[in-house]
């Protein structure tokens, strides 16, 4: 086990860890994440030296206590005010429905994370491409537990994703084993031939960001701009092409569900910041009704 590396850091302003950090856990069962009895956030991640872990605690004078174990210890380290949102700026956003106002009253101390890492957030973001967040997180689980690495530090059941080269590794049955179809591991393939590039989108951020990872064949609107608001808090980022959004925002804004036209027309005059406004939708509670069971998991590992 390699030495960790500690840091403090304290925050000009107020951070709920689990909640800033929820974007970035795939289900209750993801192992790479976990938030422990003690309110403490653990998170296994890939960086460009090697699997490295996270832990991030508030103390009692509302420092974060930050530990990390391995090769990009001191690489996840300085990224720790990004992470925690940082960067993330909120001045010019105006609430102009009731609805919004009291989502954003709701998240004090929750602002738009940044992972610095195009790599990890593309690969949950591919997997959830045109299926059920069960089978989503189902495939996600079984690709860091059987392909990943074990996650370095103390604790024994936290994973960190496949890198590009373990990605390619991975035989072609077991990709079928693991419930990915054909369409998303050609995807996720293409991205890791070229994953090096795809980490500049952090750069470049916005438009510009989203449109580099378009590029990528199999990667369109909807899955750039679920890479965008988890690795560089993108607040303009859409997720126009997503099978509920619309019907959320439309029943919370015009109080009728939408297309993806009609949304990004509700969503207008929060240009700049729509993906703040969803979110703060989402603290609201807005939420489409549920009618009739839901869509049954597949198991691909029985077809």
């Amino acid at each position: 086990m390699t030495d960790a590396l500690t840091r403090t850091w304290a925050p000009p302003y107020p951070v709920d860890l689990p909640r800033v950090l929820a974007p970035l856990r795939r289900g209750s069962g993801d192992p790479t994440t976990r938030v422990d009895p003690s309110g403490a956030v653990w998170w296994g991640t890939t960086t460009p030296a090697g699997p490295t872990t996270l832990r991030l605690r508030r103390n009692r004078a509302g420092e974060v206590e930050a530990t990390a174990w391995g090769e990009g210890a001191h690489l996840v380290l300085d990224d720790i005010p990004g992470l925690l949102g940082a960067a993330d700026d909120a001045s010019g956003f105006v609430a102009v429905h009731e609805i919004v106002e009291r989502g954003q009253r709701a998240s004090r101390g929750v602002r738009l994370c940044a992972s610095g890492r195009v790599w990890d957030v593309l690969v949950a973001a591919v997997l959830e491409q045109k299926v059920t967040n069960r089978e989503a997180w189902r495939s996600w689980r079984e690709l860091c537990w059987r392909f990943g690495s074990r996650a370095p530090g103390p604790v024994e059941k936290l994973w960190v994703v496949p890198d590009p080269q373990q990605l390619r590794r991975i035989p072609d049955w077991e990709w079928h084993r693991a419930g990915i179809d054909g369409a998303r591991r050609r995807t996720l393939l293409a991205a890791a031939s070229v994953a090096r590039r795809l980490e500049r989108a952090v750069e470049l951020r916005g438009v510009e960001g989203r449109e580099l990872l378009q590029k990528v064949p199999g990667i369109g609107p909807w899955t750039a701009a679920e890479i965008a608001q988890r690795a560089w808090g993108d607040p303009d980022a859409v997720s126009v092409g997503d099978y509920h959004l619309p019907t959320i925002v439309g029943l919370a804004l015009v109080g009728r569900p939408l297309d993806d036209a009609g949304m990004l027309e509700a969503l207008a005059p929060y240009a700049g910041h729509r993906h703040r406004a969803v979110r703060y939708l989402g603290a609201a509670g807005a939420s489409r009704p549920r009618h009739g069971p839901r869509m049954p998991a597949r198991d691909y590992r029985a077809m």
